[in-house]
């Protein structure tokens, strides 16, 4: 295996953070279901996902560039890169409303770390555009978070390299995830409590 098939992408973060069983499914297993969840975000992204670039004002906008971080192993696509003033900042596009969700900050601050390294430039800052309300959430790139995210983009080099697959834990929000049939985590659960 090359050292490009090592990356991880970018979305990977957003994924395990989410739940790293899904994660496991798609990244290593290529399992994926559409479901509307997905089909409006695939939409979304689409439309976004048009190499473009563009000054509004003072900001200049640029879409749908690669970006790629060699000391990380991170690659993906972005949605919009915006520069206004020599600050750079990152913008993940999401079907939702707006939150606080750490697993869509992760995956701006993946873009944040593979943007400093190919830009050299330090970016405090980046955005996240929830579709359904219109409106940018900020996402304050600190120390803290790129902690995390580095931790995150090690568990899942880890979880790739050794094929070895997350259990499925039932959350909530499983009900609403395109692969929840492919899982079952309460029947896991259950069988579990039938073997004690």
């Amino acid at each position: 295996m090359n050292k490009e098939e090592n990356y991880v992408p970018i979305a990977a973060l957003n994924h395990y953070a989410y739940c790293p069983h899904r994660c496991w499914r798609m990244f290593c297993a290529g399992d994926f279901i559409d479901n509307h969840y997905t089909i409006e975000g695939t939409s979304l992204h689409d439309r976004v996902h048009t190499l473009s670039q563009e000054n509004y004002e003072d900001t200049w906008q640029v879409r749908a560039i690669w970006l790629k971080s060699e000391k990380y192993g991170l690659v993906g696509k972005s949605d919009l890169i915006e520069s206004n003033s020599g600050e750079l900042y990152p913008i993940e596009y999401k079907r939702g409303k707006r939150d606080d969700w750490e697993n869509d900050a992760l995956q701006v601050c993946g873009q944040a770390l593979c943007l400093e390294e190919m830009t050299g430039k330090n970016i405090g800052t980046g955005y996240v555009y929830y579709a359904h309300s219109h409106q940018r959430q900020p996402v304050n790139i600190d120390r803290n978070l790129r902690e995390k995210a580095i931790a995150t983009i090690s568990d899942i080099q880890a979880m790739m390299q050794t094929g070895k697959m997350p259990p499925p834990v039932y959350k909530p929000r499983c009900k609403d995830c395109s692969l929840y049939t492919r899982c079952l985590p309460q029947a896991v659960n259950k069988v579990k409590r039938y073997k004690e």
